[in-house]
């Protein structure tokens, strides 16, 4: 790993338009502008969660070395979601792409417009499958657990098969 780069962990989902092309895409632009991806999970197929009412998701969680500090990797990842068509109207709604920023290293951030760990990983499925995929034994910061551990004792039923 190159000095000063950071470990972050990005889960990335798609449930409208060429799901599977939109997440290469996404792929490849995070390669450009974010960091070197150094482990990608399987594709995992997942119920919508929250507003069930939607198409399925494909989901992919990617490892990427980063120099950059967690807002530009934030500010990338917006980019990137929208040069990809991404509109963000509705909370829990349907989506061309989808870039959430699972664990960034060890660190802990609480701010208004981001949170690291991302908060509600703990309790979702279509995040921990994939996740402990490529990272099993990384350790949740503040619940001070492996992302294994926190799959193995999830109470979430939600569908999601790998694919």
């Amino acid at each position: 790993m190159g000095l000063n780069c950071k470990k972050v962990y990005l889960l990335l989902g798609s449930n409208l338009g060429d799901r599977q092309e939109l997440l290469r895409k996404a792929e490849v632009e995070i390669g450009w502008k974010i960091g070197v991806v150094f482990a990608r999970s399987s594709v995992y197929q997942t119920a919508a969660w929250g507003n069930q009412n939607q198409p399925a998701f494909l989901n992919i969680a990617l490892g990427v070395e980063t120099a950059l500090d967690p807002f530009s990797v934030l500010r990338h990842a917006l980019e990137i979601e929208r040069s990809l068509g991404r509109n963000r109207t509705d909370k829990w709604g349907a989506r061309l792409i989808d870039i959430d920023i699972i664990f960034y290293g060890n660190e802990v951030i609480r701010e208004q417009d981001l949170s690291i760990p991302h908060p509600h990983m703990q309790h979702r499925r279509f995040v921990l499958e994939p996740l402990a995929e490529i990272a099993p034994d990384h350790l949740h910061p503040v619940l001070h657990q492996k992302v294994s551990d926190l799959l193995a004792d999830l109470a979430d039923d939600l569908m999601v098969s790998k694919i």
